[in-house]
């Protein structure tokens, strides 16, 4: 998997939409300049591929978790409407506040998709039977949904919003450079080391929250733990690149089916698919037409099939 990963961003640097030569990548990288492959090279597709293997990183790990902690093999991080929660506070930003960048409105991204996280908890967590993960897993889907409503609603009715936010909401990585990157960097750094720390609790969780206690495992603080995780990843990846769908449903699924169940292999090969796929949807998108077609549709369009036959050929993974 390393050694794909080490494939995968080597290739990203060399190819392109453009008509820049290995050659002419390879110096660029190394010797710099201020022509236009140089500028290209250094400012454009080197960024553009940092930014890929944190995203992928992310969302591949978020999407383990999700899948764990909902005891659900074909969950998505989504589900939490973290997604839902970051497009809208965008849409907010550009529609009433003039964002007009993603620099802009990064932290807007992010908050909203903090804010959706806690609401959905919040609800999710009320009366007796509170805190199940069917109960989680139904109030994110209905925010998001009324969330995802009102964002259309917004942009329909004022059309440079619309304008502005519909690329970025597409999923892409085209003209991200290393301000975006060091933006999301510490928070994605952040949650991909707090998810690195659950696989032993979330090994007993996916058992039932009855078993989990009485294994030891304290239900209640990796639920939190792991939604903590799931924002803070999910709420960087989408401020970055938009949002990506699918990405965090097909990763953990593949990753099981190469190691098994354990939590503790899970995660990390997790780690490593996340960022191979998207970098390679990301290097596809580049090519299959020549203005570049955005990677969110891309790990859809590629994705769906993959997953489909994948399941037609044998039973989910179980978890």
């Amino acid at each position: 998997m390393l050694l794909v990963l080490a494939l995968a961003t080597i290739a990203s640097l060399f190819i392109g939409s453009g008509d820049i030569t290995v050659a002419a990548a390879w110096n660029a990288l190394l010797h710099g300049g201020q022509d236009t492959t140089s500028i290209i090279v250094a400012e454009f597709r080197l960024p553009r591929t940092v930014l890929a293997l944190l995203v992928g990183a992310a969302l591949g790990i978020a999407g383990a978790l999700m899948q764990a902690v909902t005891r659900n093999p074909l969950a998505d991080p989504g589900i939490l409407g973290v997604n839902a929660g970051a497009y809208f506070a965008v849409v907010i930003a550009v529609g009433f506040f003039g964002a007009s960048g993603i620099s802009q409105y990064i932290w807007w991204s992010f908050i909203g998709a903090a804010v959706t996280t806690v609401v959905v908890y919040v609800i999710g967590t009320r009366g007796r039977a509170g805190g199940t993960p069917v109960l989680l897993v139904l109030a994110g889907v209905a925010l998001a949904a009324v969330l995802g409503g009102i964002s259309q609603g917004i942009t329909l009715l004022n059309p440079d919003a619309f304008d502005k936010v519909r690329f970025w909401a597409s999923g892409s990585l085209q003209g991200r450079q290393f301000d975006i990157v060091t933006g999301v960097l510490p928070f994605i750094v952040v949650g991909l080391v707090l998810a690195l720390t659950l696989p032993t609790a979330l090994n007993a969780v996916v058992l039932g929250d009855d078993v989990a206690r009485a294994l030891g495992a304290n239900v209640v603080r990796t639920q939190i733990l792991s939604v903590l995780a799931v924002t803070v990843l999910c709420g960087a990846a989408t401020a970055a690149a938009g949002p990506i769908a699918f990405l965090g449903l097909l990763v953990p699924y593949l990753a099981r089916g190469i190691v098994g169940p354990d939590q503790k292999w899970v995660l990390p090969f997790s780690l490593l698919l996340g960022p191979i796929i998207f970098v390679l949807a990301d290097i596809l998108g580049r090519v299959i037409v020549p203005s570049e077609l955005p990677v969110g549709i891309v790990t859809a369009f590629v994705g769906a099939p993959i997953l489909i036959l994948l399941m037609r050929r044998k039973k989910v993974s179980a978890l």
